[in-house]
């Protein structure tokens, strides 16, 4: 069965419209070198802006690239499945072996793996090879991540700004009854500066030297399981932060403030892609609230029979323990998020996840065993605040019996 991915076709539209932007803003620009009455500042100003645009163009082609990949993979059937090719192979053979010199304190990979630094200086170690990252990131996927709803965007350097319009009002032309009024300024675009550091997030975990001399393929298996656990819960917390600062904090305590937030709480431009976020708790206190008939309300998606949707919007459902909730053990406070997270939230993925191990240091040495330290590079960052809301409950209520009486008498007419 092939599965359609609707970011492909939204990431082509925005492909081609920002290509047209580049090409309306080059054009420009050689009429204005071209002109006699040449201006360097407005050269400038629209060459910086026309570059900011290119790289834009490139980023969402890279992006619409990988999203192809990723459904071509996601629709393939299992017999046209096939194994890595020689290169891969190689690849993934070299990794495991330096991992293992690295265990045994090999002196060519020690020096190999303590030459290279980071821009910060700091000692990289083991940088893991992309056909093994798109493993641990399709494992990601398994342990409820928060990744697959937000922005990612992959970046090469440690620091870096991009520049999002955010939805405002906007007001009309002023109407001039005099012929000979003066004509004001319009309201201007609202850009807002988003800037990203990535950070080091690291942590070491030790392991027994016998399982490290297990096959190859069982400690692939191993290191992509625990990096997975670890990504997973590192982002998660990162990404649910930002979340959390969402400027509207709505306190829902009857079914009709769940309704209230879908219909006004973000603006109707993202309404068609957002979505509801709760945990598990959360979906099942949402799941045994019933209309005055004694219906339930949740209503199941008819195309999908085990997901369920509120006026026809989705409801995620994310484990407790990434989506914890807030208050106390006997008093818990679930969380109901709504909005479009891929406009509200972006994590700038520096991609490059390292190993570092020692069977000395750290009481590796005295143990017979081994600690391994992997460092994930990333920022997570707020971007368009007004298109999320981070709303909360603590029960929700059944509809009243005088809502049933209400339609009864409705219905009698």
């Amino acid at each position: 069965m092939v599965v359609e991915n609707k970011n492909i076709n939204q990431l082509n539209d925005a492909w081609i419209d920002q290509g047209q932007k580049v090409s309306a803003m080059t054009d420009k620009l050689n009429l204005i070198a071209l002109s006699d009455k040449f201006d360097k500042k407005e050269f400038d100003e629209l060459s910086a802006e026309r570059d900011n645009a290119v790289a834009r163009r490139d980023a969402l082609h890279t992006q619409l690239e990988e999203e192809r990949k990723a459904q071509e993979i996601a629709n393939m059937a299992d017999n046209d499945k096939k194994p890595l090719n020689d290169q891969e192979v190689k690849i993934e053979d070299e990794f495991i072996k330096n991992f293992q010199g690295m265990i045994k304190g090999d002196p060519k990979v020690m020096n190999l793996i303590t030459s290279s630094t980071d821009e910060s200086g700091n000692a990289i170690g083991l940088t893991i090879p992309q056909d093994i990252q798109t493993a641990i990131n399709t494992l990601v996927r398994q342990y409820d991540s928060l990744q697959q709803y937000v922005k990612r965007e992959a970046v090469s350097t440690p620091t870096g700004s991009r520049v999002w319009e955010k939805w405002t009002d906007v007001t009309p032309l002023a109407d001039l009854d005099d012929e000979t009024a003066k004509i004001g300024d319009n309201d201007d675009p609202h850009l807002t500066l988003i800037k990203y550091a990535i950070h080091r997030y690291a942590g070491i975990s030790t392991v027994t030297n016998s399982l490290l001399k297990d096959t190859a393929d069982n400690i692939m298996a191993w290191l992509s399981q625990w990096i997975a656990k670890k990504v997973v819960v590192t982002r998660n917390a990162k990404i649910i932060e930002v979340m959390n600062k969402a400027p509207k904090k709505p306190t829902l305590a009857k079914f009709d403030d769940i309704i209230t937030m879908i219909n006004t709480a973000v603006d109707p431009a993202i309404k068609s892609t957002s979505v509801l976020m709760t945990n598990t708790s959360g979906f099942n206190v949402l799941s045994e609230v019933k209309d005055a008939m004694g219906r339930y309300l949740l209503q199941p998606d008819p195309t999908q029979p085990d997901r369920y949707l509120i006026r026809g919007k989705q409801i995620v459902e994310v484990a407790d323990k990434w989506l914890p909730n807030t208050g106390t053990a006997s008093a818990p406070v679930y969380p109901l998020y709504y909005g479009d997270l891929s406009q509200a939230v972006t994590l700038f993925d520096r991609e490059n996840m390292s190993l570092l191990t020692t069977n000395i240091g750290g009481g590796a040495f005295e143990t017979d065993q081994t600690k391994i330290r992997v460092i994930d590079r990333f920022d997570v960052e707020p971007t368009d605040t007004e298109a999320f809301v981070a709303g909360s409950f603590a029960a929700i209520a059944d509809q009243p019996a005088n809502f049933a009486a209400g339609s009864t008498t409705t219905t009698g007419k």
